[in-house]
């Protein structure tokens, strides 16, 4: 019988999962659970929208969860192979590559705006923004306090996320739980930077152009932090049994690494474009609403 069920090929065949059909039916329940929240549509006569939406957020995270954990069971029963590991690589790759493409969008659009500030066919945008960049009554952030603090914090846990992955890969452990524990404060102190920040802007997300774009460039981001923090903190935990992420086999783990220095790039372009290049070092925004106020 242990002949029969021994494996004679380097391809995992997974076994019939649930998880695909039940994390769809969760997205589509979130995604209509928002349409009802946003548009406040009631159902039944009651509005519903946040409860439909949450119910299909909890279905999606008990999913990611729950498959997530067969993946991590297939791996301890030794049907990850090099060609499965291989494949799993390929797989993250085109996974951070799609996050790629998001964040060329929101770029994409900061510097549409911020390029074409004054353009003439773009005569309501001129309107708005006073034909240049940062737009007019905009008070930006000082890019040498708080955003300055938080990209030394992201760099710092690039350093300490590496360092947990060599002691990994050398079977320290302890050195490893340590640097990523390290790295994990670090995550939550960069969520807290950004609260804080968003909590003191001069500027709202809707009703201009500015403030959408930056939030929704920094905001994304900062949804990969939380993410990236949350991917790393199951990896700390996992690292408390001895079976799980050793030497030899620990892709889990260097997924995690990879997403987490993925948004560390990101915001230092992020930082640069933005808050750097961005900020309104002369004070003429703020000179030219004041002149339009008198």
């Amino acid at each position: 019988m242990a002949e029969a069920h021994a494996k004679h090929h380097d391809y995992h065949l997974v076994p019939p999962s649930p998880w695909p059909f039940i994390g769809s039916m969760s997205a589509f329940v979130m995604a209509i659970g928002a349409i009802m929240w946003m548009k406040g549509m009631p159902l039944a006569g009651l509005k519903l929208g946040p409860v439909v939406f949450f119910a299909g957020f909890i279905g999606v995270l008990y999913t990611m969860f729950a498959w997530w954990s067969d993946v991590i069971k297939e791996s301890q029963q030794g049907d990850h192979t090099r060609v499965v590991q291989l494949h799993l690589r390929y797989g993250m790759i085109m996974f951070i590559a799609s996050e790629v493409m998001f964040f060329v969008a929101w770029f994409w659009a900061y510097f549409d705006a911020a390029f074409f500030a004054g353009e003439a066919i773009q005569y309501q945008r001129t309107e708005l923004t006073g034909g240049h960049w940062p737009p007019k009554g905009i008070e930006t952030f000082n890019p040498l306090q708080i955003p300055l603090l938080g990209t030394l914090v992201l760099l710092l846990s690039g350093t300490t996320v590496t360092a947990a992955h060599h002691y990994v890969v050398t079977g320290e452990r302890e050195k490893a739980k340590m640097y990523l524990w390290f790295t994990v404060v670090l995550g939550v102190l960069f969520t807290c930077l950004q609260a804080y920040e968003y909590g003191h802007a001069h500027f709202n997300f809707s009703g201009h152009i500015y403030g959408a774009t930056f939030f929704m460039a920094t905001g994304f981001h900062g949804a990969h932090v939380i993410i990236g923090t949350i991917f790393l903190f199951v990896c700390a935990m996992r690292l408390y049994k001895a079976t799980h992420l050793t030497p030899e086999k620990h892709f889990g783990f260097e997924a995690a690494a990879w997403y987490w220095h993925f948004v560390d790039v990101v915001w230092l372009f992020l930082f640069a474009a933005i808050y750097v290049w961005g900020h309104d070092w002369s004070g003429k925004a703020l000179a030219a609403a004041a002149g339009a106020g008198h």
